[in-house]
């Protein structure tokens, strides 16, 4: 997928037309897990790993798009001006969720301080807007984390969980994919509040 089309999804998020918000949300969605998943990441397939899923054995993913502030709020007036999530202040992220039916959830988010060393700043200094990473909801984050430590030795980036948008509990992990990258997959504990 070139970049040029996730730039165009992007922007379409924000286009005046509701079903072309939908297609581009789609699209984002899609994108993201074809990117993760094609190849090698046998841990979203494991029995196991499907065990602490929500829901089991058919993972939900949420798709998070990093964003500048003017795209962040032009897409979030475009769509109702969606809640914004609380999201602890160490972590230097504004957000929001937008649903495009059935399992297909995108995440909005842009840095508090465009100038600042926060992970969606640091993102966005590197590779401009574009998909910055799969949330993936489980049961047991801390028996997640382990498991694809020691199963599937993926190295988290914290060493314990912390504190997550909503009251989340959360951690991640920067997983190989087929171009020889790395993706960023963010394991979620709930609740989420709505």
């Amino acid at each position: 997928m070139a970049d040029n089309e996730i730039a165009r999804y992007i922007a379409d998020l924000s286009h005046p037309d509701s079903a072309k918000r939908a297609a581009a949300g789609r699209s984002l969605h899609s994108t993201a897990l074809n990117q993760c998943f094609a190849g090698s990441n046998d841990w979203i397939r494991d029995p196991a790993f499907l065990e602490l899923a929500c829901p089991r054995r058919h993972p939900s993913f949420v798709v998070g798009v990093a964003v500048h502030p003017t795209t962040f709020h032009a897409i979030r007036t475009a769509n109702g001006n969606p809640r914004l999530c609380d999201v602890p202040p160490d972590q230097d992220a504004i957000e929001f969720e937008l649903h495009f039916g059935a399992a297909r959830n995108l995440d909005i988010l842009t840095s508090r301080d465009p100038s600042g060393f926060g992970a969606i700043a640091r993102y966005l200094a590197k590779f401009g807007e574009g998909i910055q990473q799969i949330e993936v909801y489980v049961t047991d984050i801390d028996r997640a984390t382990e498991l694809l430590r020691t199963r599937f030795a993926l190295d988290s980036i914290y060493p314990t969980t912390r504190a997550g948008a909503d009251t989340t509990r959360v951690n991640f992990f920067l997983v190989p994919i087929a171009s020889g990258r790395k993706f960023l997959v963010e394991l979620v504990e709930g609740p989420r509040s709505d």
